[in-house]
């Protein structure tokens, strides 16, 4: 039977952790403190030795570092070989990922060799009548499960990302940093990496962004989106789009947020002309504060919105920016 203990295994690249991976420790300490345990980061890599002292001052219990040459670049096999023994030996009972590509690659695997639980995508839970109610997407974000775990025995659950800020990471601790003891016939790469590259050839990475401005169909086309680039420049912000916008060439995809797009969680979300359907509202829900300017009172976007503009977006937008530079001093 699993402890009430909840590991988090972190993800990094080139020795700096992903912003989604301090978000899996947020929702990890909250994991923690509903189950009565404690929280436990994992770190894979090589060389990783400084970054694990950075998670240590978190407040965790332990960080473990899994250091080794065969996880310098992540592969399936390795990253497997790796965590399966820990995890049978811990028996912890939650294991946070953030809900990546990387993760969807092998978690589903790591699971099956732990005969583990799977919950993916999670963006909430609660107590209820003395379990833990999570919740999850389904049918591409148009709809909310609420499911429980049945039966005893680790969970291996991974989190949205924006669902968990990671501003909400509590800090102040001093864990201990342990060496994660590896079976060095188990670490073993099944693939053979021959690069990587950014998504769109070195196009923006909008999860990475603070402010961001997103455009929807009602800009009208790719000659009326001058005023929204130059709001966006006085923002400092980046420049995203609706599902709609790509699809009529009006921005290229690399900017497209949404369920079949990147999902983003900026300190600012502006949205410009976007009505509100649910499979954008997936990809920008975490966002901290959202501001909507939209002609139609009714917009579904509203309802997520802190501030509302109920305008012509034409009118607003020159407004915005004017009054926005007039506050900078421009």
């Amino acid at each position: 039977m699993a402890g009430n203990n909840v590991w988090i295994v972190l993800q990094q690249r080139d020795g700096r952790l992903a912003r989604q991976s301090w978000e899996a420790v947020a929702a990890g300490q909250k994991l923690a403190a509903a189950v009565g345990g404690s929280a436990e980061a994992v770190l894979l890599g090589s060389g990783v030795g400084e970054l694990a002292q950075e998670v240590a001052a978190a407040d965790l219990a332990a960080v473990h570092g899994a250091d080794h040459a065969n996880l310098e670049s992540y592969t399936p096999g390795a990253y497997v070989g790796a965590l399966a023994p820990a995890l049978r030996a811990a028996a912890p009972a939650y294991v946070v990922f953030p809900h990546s590509y990387q993760t969807v690659d092998y978690f589903s695997r790591l699971a099956q060799q732990l005969g583990a639980g799977l919950l993916p995508e999670i963006t909430a839970f609660a107590a209820a009548d003395g379990s833990l109610l999570f919740e999850r997407p389904v049918l591409g974000g148009k709809m909310v499960a609420k499911v429980r775990v049945k039966g005893e025995g680790t969970v291996l659950t991974s989190v949205q990302s924006g669902s968990f800020p990671a501003d909400e990471v509590v800090r102040g601790g001093s864990a201990e940093v342990q060496v994660l003891a590896l079976e060095e016939s188990a670490v073993v790469p099944d693939r053979e990496i021959l690069g990587v590259e950014d998504v769109g050839g070195g196009g923006v990475d909008l999860t990475k962004a603070e402010r961001i401005v997103a455009v929807g169909r009602g800009v009208g086309g790719t000659d009326k989106l001058g005023p929204v680039q130059e709001l966006a420049a006085a923002l400092g912000a980046e420049l995203a789009a609706s599902r709609p916008v790509v699809d009529n060439g009006w921005l290229p995809r690399e900017r497209q947020i949404g369920s079949s797009g990147q999902t983003v969680a900026p300190k600012l979300y502006l949205a410009v002309g976007i009505s509100g359907a649910i499979q954008h509202v997936v990809g920008m829900k975490g966002s901290s504060t959202v501001v909507a300017i939209n002609k139609d009172p009714g917009a579904p976007i509203f309802q997520l919105a802190q501030y509302g503009i109920v305008g012509d977006l034409h009118e607003v937008v020159p407004e915005l920016t004017a009054a926005v530079k007039e506050a900078k001093g421009d």
